[in-house]
């Protein structure tokens, strides 16, 4: 398993690179079979307004997906603790599912991985961001289900998801609403984009049922 660690405003001392290294490889020892690397970043904030400032962000690329999580507090030892606490929940979370999967005998994420994945998703043209953007992040869109978006959405535990729509083939983001429950942000064709059965223009939003998303990590 390859464990990366990298710092923001912080030396990486060798004493906090050992606790590091005995905290989440301790976390993820019973998912090393899964776990292809693990990527960990931890900052301090300069702004003495921002507390708690001292953060930890583990990221886990296991068999395709993306597992993360993310903890501050007062102290970076602390910090650390509680990301190792929650990233051992989360892989604990995502082998269930993949086990309960293959039980009933339906579509594995490894399944869905393993199909082509488009590389090129603009063609020739040139990506433009903002001149406020300061980080950009980048990874395989492989299609998969709405529901299976879901399931990335919660393991990255992030507000948000951005996936290829093996249903129609489109890029779409799923989201946690306010108010509870799921949304899907598709792409308006023409005057609006209709959704199901009953053909109703959507603008590109089309609310996920409550009751068939309950659950959350």
């Amino acid at each position: 398993m390859k464990l990366v660690i990298h710092g923001k405003n912080i030396e990486i001392t060798d004493a906090i690179r050992d606790y590091v290294h005995q905290k989440i490889e301790k976390a993820v020892n019973h998912y090393q079979n899964i776990t292809n690397e693990v990527d960990v970043h931890l900052s301090v904030a300069r702004n003495p307004r921002i507390n708690p400032k001292q953060s930890a962000e583990v990221t886990i690329y296991a068999n395709g997906s993306v597992i993360r999580a993310e903890e501050s507090s007062e102290n970076l030892y602390a910090s650390i603790d509680l990301v190792a606490d929650k990233i051992a929940r989360r892989l604990r979370k995502y082998k269930e599912r993949r086990h309960e999967k293959k039980t009933h005998a339906q579509t594995t994420i490894d399944g869905v991985v393993q199909q082509t994945v488009v590389t090129d998703l603009i063609g020739d043209r040139t990506p433009e961001l903002p001149e406020e953007v300061v980080r950009c992040k980048y990874f395989a869109m492989p299609p998969m289900t709405v529901a299976e978006a879901l399931e990335h959405l919660q393991l990255v535990g992030h507000d948000f998801y951005m996936f290829h729509n093996a249903e129609t083939g489109e890029i779409n983001v799923i989201y946690e609403r306010n108010h509870g429950g799921y949304g899907v942000i598709q792409p308006r064709h023409g005057n609006g984009h209709t959704n199901g059965k009953n053909g109703k223009a959507t603008n590109g939003y089309v609310p996920m049922p409550e009751k068939s998303f309950q659950h959350k990590v």
